[in-house]
Formats: C-alpha cells, sequence, structure tokens
C-alpha cells in the first residue's frame, strides 16, 4: 500500500528593496537550537504510513513567488493521488496563489494553510516578491475540496483581520481560530493538525 504523501511549503520573508533585506539580516534574532513542529515531531506522529516532503524552498529570506513556484513544479513528478498539502505563513500564500491560479495535477486529500498571510496590510512585514492573490480564489476550492485555514487570536505577524478576508473569499473552507498558538505558531507540538491529517487518511481508505 502506498504510504499517504504529506508536502509542506515552509515559511519566507519577502522585501521592498536590497537596503531592507540588509537590514533584516543584521538585526534579526539567531536562534540556535529551533524545534518546529514540522521537523521531527510530524514525523514521528504520523508514523509509518506517511511520506513527508519538505521542500527547501528557493531564498526563503527573500523570497520571490515565480521561483518557488519553478521549484514546486520539480516534485510533481514523485507525487501521487490524494496527497495532503501544508503551507505555513508565506508558504501558505504561495500555495493559496499557486491553486488559485493552476489546476493541480493530482488528486488532493486535505489542503492546511496555517497563518497564510492574505495581502500587503500586515503590522510587521512588507509582503511583495510577486506574492499577491488575484481576486478570484474559486479555483482554490475545486482543487481540493477539503480546505482548512488555521489562525491564533495571539499572532502579531498575521493578525486575524486576514483570517477574514479569507472567509470573504472562500465559500466552503473551514477557518480555525486558536485562542493561543504562541504568536506566529512558533510551537513544537500540534496535535491537532496531526490527528485531521490521520483521519484525512482513514477517510481514503
Amino acid at each position: 500500500m502506498k504510504k499517504t504523501q504529506v508536502i509542506i511549503i515552509h515559511g519566507g520573508m519577502t522585501f521592498k528593496n536590497r537596503q531592507d533585506y540588509l537590514h533584516y539580516l543584521k538585526t534579526r534574532k539567531i536562534k540556535i537550537n529551533k524545534i518546529r513542529w514540522t521537523d521531527d515531531y510530524l514525523t514521528k506522529k504520523l508514523g509509518k504510513n506517511f511520506e513527508i516532503i519538505r521542500p527547501r524552498m528557493p531564498l526563503s529570506d527573500n523570497a520571490k513567488y515565480d521561483e518557488w513556484r519553478i521549484h514546486f513544479k520539480r516534485y510533481f513528478p514523485h507525487l501521487h493521488d490524494n496527497i495532503i498539502l501544508i503551507g505555513a505563513s508565506l508558504g501558505g500564500i504561495f500555495l493559496a496563489k499557486y491553486l488559485s491560479e493552476h489546476k493541480f495535477p493530482k488528486k488532493i486529500l486535505a489542503t492546511y494553510l496555517i497563518c497564510p498571510p492574505f495581502d500587503n496590510r500586515l503590522p510587521t512585514e512588507d509582503l511583495v516578491g510577486g506574492f499577491k492573490l488575484k481576486s478570484d480564489l474559486s479555483l482554490i476550492e475545486k482543487n481540493s475540496k477539503n480546505l482548512v485555514l488555521m489562525f491564533s487570536n495571539d499572532d502579531d505577524v498575521v493578525p486575524l483581520t486576514q483570517a477574514k478576508k479569507y472567509e470573504k473569499k472562500l465559500k466552503n473552507a473551514k477557518i480555525i481560530v486558536y485562542k493561543g498558538k504562541n504568536g506566529h505558531f512558533k510551537i513544537s507540538k500540534f496535535p491537532e493538525i496531526v490527528t485531521m491529517i490521520k483521519d484525512d487518511a482513514k477517510r481514503n481508505k
């Protein structure tokens, strides 16, 4: 039996110009041991029946949509039907943009967008680099009938105003707002999504 594939698109940053980018490199906080739920935790909790694919997207600290799209498509020959897509932060709007503009080549079992920004009205960051969504997002729900967006009340990067904008555009998506996920989902464990993914796989049997 084939394993259920889970592809995770990580987050990133975008900048209006090189000066802002260099300033970010000079001033960002450095963490030696960064533990994220998308790493070993998810692999361990999902177990041997899942194959987790983690593309390392180009220049994540100064991301450009066109470059990410090219790299993403390189994985398509290695994917099979009933895949689960996860996009976190910038990875979330990347998947939203791609799925709203292109027919995905494989059947999607579920799509999870974790704290995805909707537009450039963010309190602390610029969303540029070609990630702007088009006005019509209906193709996302045609690509993935099981679409879940997750946000957190205490997120200081992607506020809930962004969630409301997705809610207006997506008729059938499930939008979950958590009381607290350490801000911008800076968490080492995420049991809720593990349960959802396992339930998806069970329904597919």
